[in-house]
């Protein structure tokens, strides 16, 4: 299964034995995954250390939502290397939100509401 630390590093163009910003990028991830706890997804206190952790050990095995990858992504990319577009910044802000957002309706369990009786 493929590390976080490694996905993260990629998609942010940087090379896998290039480790200078390691120990930034596992606090912001971290930091990522924290939120991601608040909303239900992934394994609860989880963190990083390097990059021997995977999402699989983040998600667990039947995890079908696999835009928390991409979430995770542009929530460090904002924070590690925010794109110089305002333009750009507002369209990131914008999918995190929609990604919080259905995090938050896939994750959140459902409560059921009583139907009022018809009988009197």
């Amino acid at each position: 299964m493929e590390s976080i630390l490694t996905s993260v590093k990629r998609l942010l163009g940087i090379e896998e034995d290039y480790e200078a910003f390691d120990g930034e990028l596992v606090l912001l991830i971290n930091s990522t995954l924290s939120v991601l706890n608040q909303l239900g997804v992934g394994a609860e206190g989880y963190t990083i250390k390097d990059k021997s952790e995977t999402w699989k050990d983040f998600l667990g095995e039947d995890t079908p939502f696999e835009a928390v990858k991409s979430y995770v992504y542009m929530k460090v990319r904002l924070l590690f290397d925010p794109p110089q577009s305002s333009a750009h910044i507002e369209s990131l802000n914008k999918l995190i939100s929609e990604f919080e957002w259905r995090a938050y309706i896939h994750y959140d369990p459902v409560t059921t509401v009583a139907e009022p009786s018809d009988t009197v």
